[in-house]
């Protein structure tokens, strides 16, 4: 496999980029001077594997119904079992549209309106989107900072409960701190949902963005005996930035939860697309793997020098980063309100930066960074940070 280029600048302005195209829109950003380090996808090119399958698919030119899955299906079970030490059976693999579909697809599988959904917050911002549209009731139960990152703390969320709580979602690794949750955490909260007859909706889109030092552990590994209880999420799509395809996995070994999840699908006429079913294919590969291998140290390599440039500044804090490519720093050590230091991110540095309040209660004081992009990038944002920060050096 030919060494992937992380280093190089690719244009994505009018490509129906989000992440670029949108910037404006959202952040008064330009893409002509601004840095854009809020959606959550990555800057650089899947590997060539992708690249090549979509090409052969195209050169085909017949783009018709898409059925016999069964490559794509046995990919997802050997990226599992070699990546992940889950062994999983071919039939308790379902596809949505990306994970924020499945997520809705299981809320309505599982929930009434009226129902409460428990997020530990602050969380990925998509999951409270999705519990208020469907009229579902939001449950938010905040996490404890201790030591600069997040733990759960029981205690005082015994006293949130309404009894009218029917799922909890979790974020795994967790988005946007970059926890990586323990065997122990695991199973505490899959005793908790046991407990209180919770299903438990497990979001492990992260799962293969681990540095050195930290280990993904599957939920249905870390506590087999709430199978009848458990959905996992999972994708391709984080892992090797194809998120345009809309494909992610609900994997259910209860054939009960399984089936009403089904009827959801079938339901709304959901099946998966032509390129998708060859992208994740191709991606969930020997060469996928060497892929990853390649892209987690350079991830880490930006992590180190943005959290050393955050380091340098008084008041900021970036949250230790076991996983994902999102750097969560708290800006409360400023004394700014949440309206000025905004302001010098996205007027001054001119960087689109994830708001803390899109991901709930306790990040009212924080802003999201995405470092999946070429160092350079990243170089540049730091030196913005420190030069709009520089009055308080």
């Amino acid at each position: 496999m030919t060494a992937p280029n992380f280093d190089e600048l690719i244009d994505r302005t009018g490509t129906y980029s989000s992440k670029w195209d949108d910037m404006p829109t959202y952040y008064g950003v330009s893409p002509q001077d601004g840095i854009s380090m809020w959606v959550a996808d990555m800057d650089f090119r899947p590997p060539a594997s992708v690249q090549r399958v979509v090409e052969q698919t195209a050169a085909h030119g017949i783009y018709g119904y898409p059925g016999a899955h069964q490559p794509y299906l046995d990919a997802i079970r050997w990226w599992m079992k070699t990546r992940h030490d889950w062994e999983i059976e071919t039939d308790w693999i379902l596809t949505a549209h990306g994970l924020v579909n499945g997520t809705a697809l299981c809320l309505q599988a599982f929930t009434q309106p009226g129902d409460g959904v428990i997020l530990m917050t602050p969380v990925y911002h998509a999951f409270a989107r999705i519990i208020k549209t469907l009229g579902r009731e939001l449950v938010e139960l905040p996490l404890a900072e201790r030591a600069g990152e997040y733990h759960l703390d029981w205690k005082a969320w015994e006293a949130q409960l309404t009894g009218r709580e029917k799922v909890l979602i979790l974020c795994s690794p967790h988005n946007p701190g970059g926890r990586v949750w323990s065997q122990h955490e695991l199973t505490e909260i899959a005793a908790f949902c046991k407990a209180r007859g919770l299903i438990l909706i497990s979001d492990e889109i992260h799962h293969d963005l681990v540095f050195a030092g930290h280990k993904h552990i599957p939920m249905a590994n870390a506590a087999p005996e709430i199978a009848d209880r458990l959905v996992t999420l999972t994708a391709a799509t984080k892992t090797f930035n194809i998120a345009g395809a809309h494909i992610g996995n609900i994997i259910v070994a209860d054939p009960k939860l399984r089936r009403a999840i089904e009827t959801q699908i079938n339901g709304l006429g959901i099946s998966p697309g032509l390129f998708g079913l060859d992208m994740v294919a191709a991606a969930y590969s020997p060469e996928g793997a060497a892929w990853v291998d390649a892209l987690v140290p350079y991830l880490d390599g930006n992590r180190r020098i943005f959290d050393e440039g955050i380091a340098a500044i008084p008041g900021l804090k970036s949250m230790p980063l076991e996983a994902t490519y999102l750097a969560w720093v708290d800006f409360s050590g400023t004394g700014m309100e949440a309206r000025e230091f905004i302001r010098r991110v996205q007027d001054e540095a001119r960087i689109a930066a994830n708001h803390g309040t899109s991901f709930g209660a306790g990040g009212e004081h924080f802003l999201r960074f995405n470092l999946a992009t070429p160092r350079v990038r990243v170089v540049e944002a730091v030196k913005r940070l420190q030069a709009v920060f520089a009055d308080l050096q």
